[in-house]
């Protein structure tokens, strides 16, 4: 999916918004995108369109959904669709690459089996600390492939997992999950040099700890008490 014609798509193609998606929170765009080889449709999110959020005063959303995607592909997972940071008709934002999904799957019914790729999803959404894995960010398309959007309120500096998948809270670990958390943390300087232009100090701090505790305790994480396990709404 993630595939450097992509990638040059998003990055260089002419964005032509055509309408907003208007349940969200923050300026979600919809978009057609052309170049002089291909065409597409995409999602724009100007920074210029974020609402400030009270605990997340430092940074954009937008750089929080592009360091989503790049430690989504730095780790192999590649759940997050192709996403790109650049300047588009209303200035600089995240643009990321429309998923069709599959229209037969109920989403109701579905985020709460025990699937694995839904599975992948919960530990990518422990490492990056997501605070709203809302059902309806959860894209099955038609090949039978999982992605997952809207990243932009992820990677807090304090335990704030609010999602729908708790599925596997408290259970162990597999081998090839903790396998992927022994890469980021071997490779964590790496990681660090990537995110270090979009996430805080404290941010990226926090982020290796998070991977480091979950494999000391190699499992799943539980629900915090003193937050919200949910989010609202869960759709």
């Amino acid at each position: 999916m993630v595939t450097d014609a992509n990638l040059e798509l998003l990055n260089t193609g002419a964005i032509t918004v055509t309408g907003r998606l208007v349940d969200a929170s923050n300026a979600t765009l919809f978009a057609s995108i052309e170049s002089d080889k291909a065409q597409g449709q995409c999602i724009y999110k100007p920074i210029a369109g974020e609402r400030p959020l009270w605990d997340f005063p430092d940074g954009q959303l937008a750089h929080r959904e592009y360091a989503a995607f790049l430690i989504s592909e730095f780790l192999s997972l590649h759940i997050v669709p192709p996403t790109v940071l650049r300047d588009g008709p209303f200035g600089l934002g995240m643009v990321q690459l429309w998923i069709d999904i599959d229209e037969e799957i109920d989403l109701a019914q579905y985020f709460s089996q025990d699937d694995p790729q839904l599975r992948t999803m919960a530990l990518f959404d422990a490492i990056i600390n997501n605070t709203d894995r809302k059902i309806g960010h959860l894209l099955p398309d038609k090949s039978g492939r999982l992605f997952g959007c809207d990243h932009g309120v992820t990677f807090h500096s304090e335990y704030k997992l609010r999602t729908v998948l708790w599925q596997w809270a408290g259970e162990p670990l597999l081998n090839s999950e903790i396998e992927i958390l022994q890469k980021a943390i071997y490779e964590f300087a790496q990681i660090e040099d990537a995110l270090n232009d979009y996430l805080t100090k404290d941010e990226l701090v926090a982020l290796e700890i998070r991977i480091r505790e979950l494999l000391e305790s190699e499992t799943f994480p539980l629900p915090n008490p003193d937050w919200p396990s949910i989010p609202w709404p869960a759709f």
